[in-house]
């Protein structure tokens, strides 16, 4: 079910708007990187473009994002900086194996972090919204990493139990450095608590992310 938005009248302040793009540009800047890496894995030449091009998008995600942090009067580096070590230290404890757990990795660990964006968005004046819906991945930037991960699986039943219990581990790191940035962070705080009106939504906002974690996993043929 999608976020209703928060409380009538809710207007974030801008230190709370400014965190939550930088922790979004700091997370695209670190999917480029990775993405980049990952390709060199890639078992051939066309799917090493495929996942160039992934990181391609992040890229640009970045730079639109940082225009606007920029445009509310801040640097995209100063407003970066408190989620920088959280952020890494998900991406390095979580660093991938081999091609399969780098794509794993891009389409379930990366989308717990879109889906908290996508629903925190809701609490945003509508221009602010409508960037961080833009620069988040529709169904069509998972179609390639869907398809590599339910053929790798269709080849050899073993598979699905690595990356099952890969899964799981890229979940849990997400959400002990999610909870790490978010208490470094008071204006975050006080975007999701005060957006989404009290703590029952919070946790109903939680359950949400859950749930979708569970239809993307269930989507590629892994047990959640």
């Amino acid at each position: 079910m999608a976020s209703t938005g928060g409380p009538d009248g809710y207007v974030p302040s801008a230190r709370s708007v400014v965190e939550l793009l930088g922790l979004l540009a700091y997370g695209e800047l670190l999917a480029f990187d990775r993405m980049a890496a990952d390709s060199r894995l890639a078992p051939d030449v066309e799917r090493r473009a495929a996942m160039a091009q992934l990181a391609a998008s992040e890229i640009a995600n970045y730079n639109a994002l940082a225009d606007r942090i920029r445009e509310l009067g801040y640097e995209p580096e100063t407003v970066m900086a408190p989620f920088m070590t959280a952020v890494t230290d998900f991406h390095d404890s979580t660093a991938p194996r081999d091609w399969l757990e780098g794509l794993v990795k891009a389409y379930v660990g990366d989308a717990i972090s879109y889906d908290f964006h996508r629903e925190v968005a809701e609490f945003l004046e509508p221009a602010d919204r409508e960037l961080v819906r833009g620069v988040l991945p529709d169904e069509k930037h998972s179609e390639f990493l869907v398809r590599e991960i339910k053929a790798a699986i269709s080849q050899d039943e073993a598979v699905a139990g690595r990356l099952a219990l890969w899964a799981r581990r890229l979940v849990g790191e997400a959400l002990t450095q999610a909870q790490r940035a978010a208490s470094d962070s008071e204006g975050l705080t006080d975007l999701i608590v005060l957006g989404a009106g009290d703590l029952q939504a919070v946790g109903e906002l939680l359950r949400r992310l859950t749930n979708n974690h569970a239809e993307r996993m269930k989507a590629i043929g892994l047990s959640n």
